[in-house]
């Protein structure tokens, strides 16, 4: 299907690849979820470049972004850091699909990166419709999709769940911040001395 759309560019082809993207990212969350126990069997920590791995998310949610005209934009993030570039790309996946999701009629969605102490923290901003105080300390537990989930019903609670599995299991920090509209969400990538030097 993929390849036919690329191959006839017309309108509906475009919207088909955006179904595409989402029926990749609902099986991607079924198989995360299955295997989120048993993640040392499957990961790789290495050393990665932030930026590759934001831009390699963008480009897999590109017709999503585009068919919702979502701006995004990106800043700051050219620091190595060590993690699984599989694993986090997911993770980020998720944050840009729910951006789309609970997004307002001029979406932005921005990433940008900053040093504090010993670690590197990258935040992605929306301006969309935001997460009640009441539903914030909760947005990660398994299944709960919040007064939020109630209006949107494509919701399933667990796209953050398994974020928040995942980055336990990484050691990456993860924390969500909305004041009434707009949510930030932060992952906190601890840095050692190795890279340390080669930034320095």
């Amino acid at each position: 299907m993929k390849l036919i759309c690329e191959n006839n560019r017309f309108s509906f082809t475009r919207d088909l690849m955006a179904e595409l993207e989402n029926i990749n990212r609902f099986t991607d969350q079924a198989l995360y979820y299955a295997r989120s126990e048993q993640t040392e069997k499957d990961y790789s920590v290495r050393e990665i470049r932030l930026g590759d791995v934001i831009h390699g998310a963008i480009a897999d949610n590109k017709y999503l972004l585009r068919q919702n005209n979502v701006a995004v934009t990106v800043e700051n993030v050219e620091y190595s850091i060590y993690s699984d570039d599989k694993w986090l790309r997911f993770i980020l996946d998720q944050l840009i699909s729910n951006a789309v999701k609970y997004r307002t009629t001029q979406p932005v969605l921005l990433f940008f990166a900053v040093k504090e102490n010993d670690s590197i923290i990258l935040s992605v901003v929306d301006n969309g419709i935001g997460i009640p105080a009441g539903d914030l300390p909760r947005i990660f537990e398994k299944g709960f999709t919040g007064q939020n989930g109630r209006t949107i019903h494509s919701s399933t609670g667990i796209g953050l769940y398994l974020c928040r599995r995942l980055c336990d299991k990484l050691g990456i920090g993860i924390s969500a911040n909305s004041k009434g509209e707009g949510t930030t969400i932060s992952l906190s990538f601890h840095i050692n001395d190795f890279v340390t030097e080669v930034q320095g």
